[in-house]
């Protein structure tokens, strides 16, 4: 009876024989009307009552036993197999994996292809600073992010983007002559979560990228610190050029 659902042939038998019977049974009774042998007959009820399916009682000087009603045990096995599945189900779930490693990635376009599929899996926020030339390109996309409700604010250095719809757009004009300094570079901070930071060198483009936290929130920090920069040169774009240590001070900035 109960051999299918993880049950020995004795807790079986000895099962069946308590709940085909009104009355309690001691232990010579269910020997008797089990079958199961005199010498196991302790062991196996013990299992038993450990199991949750079989009651035990002292009457006088005897100890009887009664099965648990049938309907009880089925639902008892029911929640077991549940469980067991639930518990299955889980294990086989993949674990979340914490990456805080600082990765490397080269080539332009490996590079372009990176930021374009951030932008694409980004959920809640996108912080994007980078070179107009290039801005251009995924406004688009990033358009599209921020009708789906995504919080976008972007840094774009060089130039207006004209004809853009994004409710948070900074723009960082270098003055003349800083933007032969200015370097080439491109960032990128998605749901406060992951950073893609992609600068020249040597010609070559070079990126990191990291979910490591320290990282994130410094790159959050640098990102805005150059939109108080860029707020900070517009409206005091005159006086900051005509002061001789301001101005040797801001043609040091590499980014």
């Amino acid at each position: 009876m109960l051999q299918k659902f993880g049950y020995s042939q004795y807790e079986s038998k000895v099962y069946e024989a308590l709940v085909t019977h009104a009355e309690p049974l001691d232990a010579a009774s269910i020997v008797k009307y089990s079958g199961v042998p005199k010498a196991k007959i302790y062991e196996v009820i013990a299992r038993l009552v450990e199991k949750g399916i079989v009651s035990d009682a002292v009457s006088g000087k005897k100890r009887t036993y009664i099965a648990i009603p049938m309907q009880i045990v089925i639902d008892k096995l029911t929640h077991e197999f549940e469980q067991d599945i639930e518990n299955l189900r889980r294990a086989g779930e993949k674990k979340v994996y914490a990456d805080d490693q600082v990765w490397s990635l080269k080539t332009e376009s490996s590079i372009k292809a990176y930021f374009r599929e951030l932008i694409e899996e980004a959920k809640e926020s996108i912080v994007l600073s980078m070179w107009i030339d290039e801005f251009m390109d995924i406004a688009p996309l990033l358009e599209e992010k921020e009708k789906q409700g995504l919080e976008v604010e972007v840094l774009v250095t060089g130039g207006t983007p004209a004809g853009v719809a994004l409710s948070h757009i900074n723009i960082l004009e270098p003055s003349e002559g800083h933007e032969m300094i200015l370097e080439q570079f491109k960032l990128i901070i998605t749901d406060g979560s992951q950073v893609l930071f992609a600068g020249m060198e040597e010609g070559n483009w070079q990126a990191m990228r990291t979910m490591a936290q320290p990282f994130v929130k410094f790159f959050i920090e640098f990102f805005y610190h150059d939109v108080a920069l860029a707020a900070i040169s517009k409206k005091y774009a005159k006086e900051l050029m005509q002061d001789s240590d301001m101005k040797a001070l801001l043609m040091r900035l590499r980014y």
